[in-house]
């Protein structure tokens, strides 16, 4: 027992966010779905969970988008175009879910993520595609942190995965939309605290904080170092896995 938190209790929400973000860190995705799945795995209401793992995000994307620009693997003109909008989305997205229950389009996004997830797969059979600069940019910021706050997560898989089906770097593509959701994150968690207050700051919030912020410098050091084509055949595998989970879960 360390300033009245019980650490046994603590540990389990720990691994969860070292474990989602070591991912996310690697991958530019799914801290938020792996970290939403396991809380709920672990008994944490939905509400809470979604709430918690934005508030934990805004630390843990700081540290990583620190780390991911340390090791230059950030194109800041691509930033720029995903950031801006993003923020912009993540507003929008944030106010939607306090006045309109979005669950109706949940589905449909997760089945567009699946499909995305199977695309990654095979173009990373046939690597090295040619990569070229991405011409479809700020819609997808907007469309990414719109769904992140609406949906519960998708900043990554929305971004990440159109940016990698364009032809973009796997590593400068996942290093920018990482530092780019610092901001996009900060923007939802605000939004979040003046509507739920600091109640979602619970036990399991602390403890996906701590692990997540462990594991974020490390992340970015696999991106790096990680060859392309397995990159993004990580990419697709976590891509599809989680997404259709979560589609199964939200359509039963």
């Amino acid at each position: 027992m360390i300033f009245g938190i019980d650490l046994t209790a603590l540990l389990p929400f720990i691994a969860v966010g070292f474990a989602a973000q070591m991912v996310d860190g690697a991958l530019g995705m799914a801290f938020g779905v792996i970290s939403n799945t396991l809380l709920l795995s672990l008994g944490v209401p939905p509400a809470m969970a979604s709430a918690g793992v934005h508030t934990v995000e805004t630390f843990t994307t700081a540290v990583s988008g620190i780390s991911h620009a340390l090791h230059k693997n950030v194109n800041w003109k691509l930033f720029l175009r995903i950031a801006i909008p993003g923020v912009i989305g993540g507003a929008l997205g944030a106010y939607v879910l306090s006045n309109i229950h979005a669950a109706t389009a949940k589905p449909f996004i997760l089945a567009y993520l699946t499909a995305i997830g199977i695309y990654l797969l095979w173009r990373s059979r046939h690597y090295p595609p040619q990569e070229r600069s991405p011409k479809i940019v700020e819609p997808l910021g907007l469309a990414g942190g719109f769904l992140d706050a609406a949906g519960g997560g998708g900043w990554g898989p929305v971004v990440t995965s159109n940016l990698l089906v364009q032809g973009s770097s796997p590593r400068m593509t996942i290093g920018t939309v990482n530092t780019a959701e610092f901001f996009v994150t900060t923007t939802i968690s605000a939004t979040f605290i003046t509507q739920l207050g600091w109640g979602a700051f619970t036990l399991a919030t602390v403890g996906l904080l701590i692990g997540g912020v462990i594991a974020a410098p490390f992340g970015a050091m696999l991106a790096k170092r990680v060859d392309p084509k397995r990159l993004m055949l990580m990419v697709g595998v976590v891509l599809t896995v989680t997404s259709l989970y979560n589609l199964y879960l939200a359509v039963r």
